[in-house]
């Protein structure tokens, strides 16, 4: 939700620095899409609930839900792949065609968006959720992220069609660029895999 981030946990997690505490019984999705479309600062909201798992599907039963998938690609020199996509640094990604099962959105995705083949699709790195707006609609778009790599480092071709600007291999100890650019969701897929 524009940068802010939504928390939804059976405790208060140990460690979490400034948040706002919203209770379940006036919660309202929408006034707190609006509230953080509004606001010009990220803000972390806390929602603490008996049962996580169960208010994340009313969640859902609210807005429309979109399937994602992508990766966490990296060469043979250990470099990973990242893609500027209207401004910000990204992972490529896409949304599963019906009937699709993720794994394979992933690696379509990262053929189409970055023209290279993957050699190697891995494990499942995590799955994140993100809110927007479209046409007057919420939407809740899941994404799962995949760990992937190529043999060697082959030449990217950024898929212009779908607004890529770049596509890069970055050593992974020279991420300052990417990580002063780049969504809070990018940066927890690269911290899972303890790049930061």
């Amino acid at each position: 939700m524009n940068e802010s981030v939504l928390i939804l946990a059976d405790f208060t997690p140990k460690g979490l620095l400034e948040f706002q505490h919203i209770d379940l019984q006036s919660f309202d999705l929408v006034n707190l899409f609006r509230k953080s479309i509004s606001s010009k600062q990220q803000a972390n909201y806390l929602l603490v609930t008996a049962q996580p798992k169960k208010t994340l599907r009313m969640i859902r039963k609210q807005v429309k839900v979109i399937g994602a998938a992508g990766g966490l690609v990296k060469n043979g020199d250990g470099k990973l792949l990242f893609i500027h996509r209207l401004g910000k640094w990204d992972l490529p990604k896409g949304k599963i065609d019906p009937g699709e099962r993720p794994k394979k959105t992933a690696v379509r995705e990262v053929t189409e968006e970055c023209g290279i083949k993957i050699d190697y699709l891995g494990p499942k790195i995590s799955s994140s959720y993100h809110m927007y707006e479209m046409k007057g609609t919420l939407v809740l778009k899941k994404t799962n992220w995949y760990e992937m790599a190529v043999n060697k480092s082959p030449q990217l071709i950024p898929q212009t069609s779908e607004d890529i600007t770049d596509a890069i291999w970055l050593d992974p100890i020279h991420l300052d660029q990417v990580l002063a650019n780049t969504y809070g969701i990018i940066k927890d897929v690269l911290e899972k895999r303890a790049y930061i």
